[in-house]
C-alpha cells in the first residue's frame, strides 16, 4: 500500500455484529434479565389473548358444525292489544307441509310444578317448567339421552316424564327410574336429557308426552315452541313463510329466530372483548419498550471508555451504532421468544382445561416477532445514536 492511499476501515459482517451484540449482553446479565422479562410480559400477553380467543372461536364453530345452523324457532309474540298471542294446536303439522322442512318438534307450556316430593310446597319450582312435547322433539333438536329414553307413542300417553339435563340437576336425579311429583300425582322418570345447547329452556323442562299433558296436566293443546330444520340452502326461504305457516290468519304474532344465531353473537362478542386485551397486552410491551431503552442508555453511560477506545483504535460511528442496535435488538428477541413460548402454553393449557381445541394462529407469532422487532429498534435508536456521537478524547477521558 502506497503512503499516500487512504486507510478503509475494517468491515463488521453479521457473524461480527452478532458477537459483540451478544458480548455486551453477557457483561450485565441480571440487567439484561429484567429489561427482557418486560418485553417477555407484553408478548405473552398478547399472544396468550389472541390465542385464548382463536381456540374459543373454533371451539364456537366446531360446535356450530356439529349442531347446524339450520334451526328455526317458532313462538307466539303479542297481540295488537298488547296480550299474549297463542299460536294453533295445527301449527306443527302445517309447518311439517313446508316443502324444504326435514324435522318439526313442538312445546307447550304446561301450568303445573315438577318436584321431587309431594312434601314440597307448591312455591319451591327451582326455576323447572313443565311442557308438553311431541314424540319428534327429540331427533329435530339433535339431542340425545344421557340415561333412560324419550318419549314414544306409547309412553306419551301416560304418567311418564324426561327431564332436562338442568332440571335433573335441580332435582337431584341423574338417572332414569325414579319418580316426581307433577301436578298433583306421580309421574315416572323415563328418561334425562343431554344439555341441548341450541334450546337452552329444554334443559330447565320436564317433559311430558302430548296426549298425558291433556289427560293428567290439563294443558290445551297449543304449542309455545315450535322447532324446524330445512335444507340449508332452503333456511332464508323457509324463515320466509314459517309466520304465515304458523298462524295464516295473524302472521305478525308469529316470532321466528335461528337459534345458532346466538352461538354466533357470541363468537363476536368474543372478538370485541379480545380487542380490549390486545390493547392491555400493548400496553404492556411498550412498557417493556421503556425498560430496554433505559438499559441501553444506562448502558451507553456505563461504557464511554469502552466506546472510546473502539473509535481510538479505528471502529466508525457506523459501526459502534450498529454494534448498540444489534444489543437493543438481541434483548428484544430474547425476551420477545421468551413470551411467545409462555404465551403459546398458557393457551394450550387454558384451552386444554377448557376441553378447546388450542388454537395459537401463525399471524399472532409472526406479528409478535415483528412487534419486538420493531420495539428493539425504536428502544436502541436514540442510544445507539449516543454512542456514536461520542468523541473519543471524551470517551476515554472518563473516570
Amino acid at each position: 500500500m502506497s503512503a499516500t492511499s487512504e486507510l478503509e476501515p475494517a468491515r463488521l459482517g453479521p457473524a461480527d455484529v452478532l458477537r459483540v451484540g451478544l458480548g455486551g449482553l453477557r457483561a450485565r446479565p441480571a440487567r439484561v434479565v429484567l429489561s427482557a422479562l418486560g418485553i417477555a410480559i407484553g408478548i405473552a400477553t398478547m399472544v396468550a389473548v389472541i390465542g385464548i380467543s382463536s381456540s374459543g372461536k373454533e371451539d364456537l364453530l366446531r360446535r356450530l358444525d356439529r349442531l347446524g345452523t339450520n334451526l328455526l324457532t317458532a313462538r307466539p309474540g303479542d297481540t295488537l292489544f298488547g296480550e299474549k298471542a297463542a299460536l294453533p294446536e295445527s301449527a306443527p303439522e302445517m309447518v311439517r307441509r313446508i316443502g324444504p322442512v326435514t324435522a318439526v318438534g313442538a312445546t307447550g307450556a304446561v301450568a303445573a310444578t315438577v318436584r321431587r316430593t309431594d312434601k314440597i310446597p307448591d312455591e319451591v319450582t327451582h326455576g323447572i317448567s313443565v311442557q308438553a312435547a311431541t314424540p319428534d322433539l327429540l331427533g329435530t333438536l339433535g339431542v340425545g339421552t344421557a340415561s333412560g329414553r324419550w318419549l314414544n307413542a306409547g309412553t306419551a300417553r301416560y304418567p311418564g316424564v324426561v327431564l332436562g339435563a338442568e332440571a335433573a340437576r335441580r332435582l337431584g336425579l341423574d338417572r332414569a327410574g325414579g319418580q316426581v311429583w307433577i301436578g298433583g300425582r306421580w309421574f315416572v322418570v323415563l328418561g334425562v336429557l343431554r344439555p341441548a345447547e341450541l334450546a337452552p329452556e329444554i334443559d330447565r323442562s320436564a317433559l311430558v308426552g302430548w296426549d298425558a299433558a291433556r289427560r293428567y296436566l290439563g294443558f290445551d293443546g297449543h304449542p309455545t315452541t315450535i322447532y324446524e330444520r330445512s335444507a340449508d340452502d332452503s333456511v332464508a326461504d323457509v324463515r320466509e313463510v314459517l309466520a304465515r305457516t304458523v298462524n295464516p290468519e295473524h302472521p305478525e304474532e308469529v316470532q321466528v329466530s335461528r337459534p345458532s344465531d346466538a352461538l354466533e353473537a357470541k363468537a363476536a362478542a368474543t372478538g370485541a372483548f379480545t380487542g380490549l386485551l390486545l390493547g392491555l397486552g400493548a400496553v404492556a410491551l411498550l412498557v417493556g419498550g421503556v425498560g430496554v431503552a433505559n438499559t441501553m442508555v444506562i448502558s451507553v453511560l456505563e461504557r464511554r471508555r469502552e466506546i472510546g477506545l473502539r473509535r481510538s483504535l479505528g471502529a466508525t460511528r457506523g459501526q459502534v451504532r450498529t454494534q448498540f442496535l444489534a444489543e437493543s435488538l438481541l434483548l428484544s428477541a430474547f425476551g420477545g421468544a421468551a413470551g411467545v413460548v409462555l404465551g403459546a402454553a398458557v393457551t394450550t393449557g387454558f384451552a386444554l382445561w377448557k376441553g378447546w381445541p388450542p388454537v395459537v394462529p401463525v399471524w399472532a407469532l409472526g406479528g409478535a416477532l415483528a412487534a419486538t422487532l420493531a420495539i428493539g429498534t425504536v428502544a436502541g435508536l436514540y442510544p445507539a445514536m449516543r454512542a456514536a456521537r461520542l468523541p473519543p478524547t471524551a470517551a476515554l477521558a472518563t473516570v
